[in-house]
């Protein structure tokens, strides 16, 4: 792919945000009213190691749910742009998957659509799509972040958009297939869907294989820049969790703060690489 092909990717993602953005902001004056009444009616609490540990001692607050989508929508325009303006030049196959990743977070709007459910009569149909959505775009940041790395370990670059081709239907795939319960969730504003142990357990291991193949990639291109960005992309999956799944104040100043140190890591180190090439 060109790099003004791959430009184009960047520019319509930095639309995509900035509208989701503009609607988080617009929404909130609708929905934030509300959450006073939904906490009272709370009867599930999020998963997730992080939430099974904090949720001994914090009660669930809606607001800081809501401040963490606020936060996941706002990183998402913020890396993208910042993408776009640092490696508008700069050829580095990874970034645009590293792109990927951060734009996905754009789409968190949509649990919005659970307290704006409280308020109208919104019809199963659009919950179900709703969740399907962001279904799609979670597991589409995941895959993106391995591919990535698959890329990184020494994938060849010609091969990208089969690599795109491939990470969008096997993200489909899930998003399309998993059973989803509109008339119950959790205390992060998530729909409950189906293989929730199944699916934990792919995100850990995509995680795992993620980050040790950056580590491979500092061993066999003898750069250990992939080190620090095997590391970033750590601290990028801690973040992201914290974000998603967390329901106390606990979850968006730590989550935002891991998501945004580890794509700067991971950004910062790639430039390096790819500079002068």
């Amino acid at each position: 792919m060109t790099l003004s092909g791959r430009n184009i990717f960047f520019k319509v993602g930095i639309v995509i945000t900035s509208l989701c953005l503009l609607l988080m902001i617009g929404a909130s004056i609708v929905v934030i009213p509300v959450y006073a009444d939904m906490e009272a009616n709370i009867g599930r609490r999020a998963g997730g190691l992080f939430q099974a540990f904090v949720s001994r001692f914090l009660n669930a607050n809606l607001y800081a749910v809501h401040t963490s989508m606020a936060l996941s929508v706002l990183y998402a325009f913020i890396a993208i742009t910042l993408i776009y303006y640092f490696f508008e030049k700069t050829f580095a196959p990874e970034i645009l998957f590293i792109a990927f990743f951060a734009a996905s977070f754009s789409l968190e709007t949509v649990r919005l659509i659970i307290p704006f459910g409280q308020l109208h009569d919104v019809p199963s149909l659009y919950l179900l799509a709703a969740s399907r959505i962001l279904l799609f775009s979670r597991y589409y940041g995941i895959f993106s972040l391995f591919a990535a790395s698959v890329y990184a370990a020494g994938l060849e670059v010609q091969k990208q958009r089969t690599m795109i081709l491939a990470v969008t239907i096997a993200t489909l795939v899930i998003a399309l297939g998993v059973p989803i319960d509109t008339q119950t969730w959790d205390s992060s504003l998530n729909m409950i869907n189906g293989y929730l142990s199944m699916f934990r357990l792919i995100e850990t291991g995509t995680f795992l294989i993620t980050v040790i193949s950056f580590f491979i990639a500092a061993n066999t291109r003898g750069s250990q820049e992939y080190t620090f960005i095997g590391t970033g992309a750590a601290l990028a999956f801690l973040g992201r969790n914290l974000l998603i799944f967390a329901d106390t104040w606990a979850g968006p100043l730590s989550g935002i703060l891991f998501l945004a140190v580890g794509t700067w890591i991971i950004c910062v180190r790639l430039h390096r690489i790819y500079l002068w090439l």
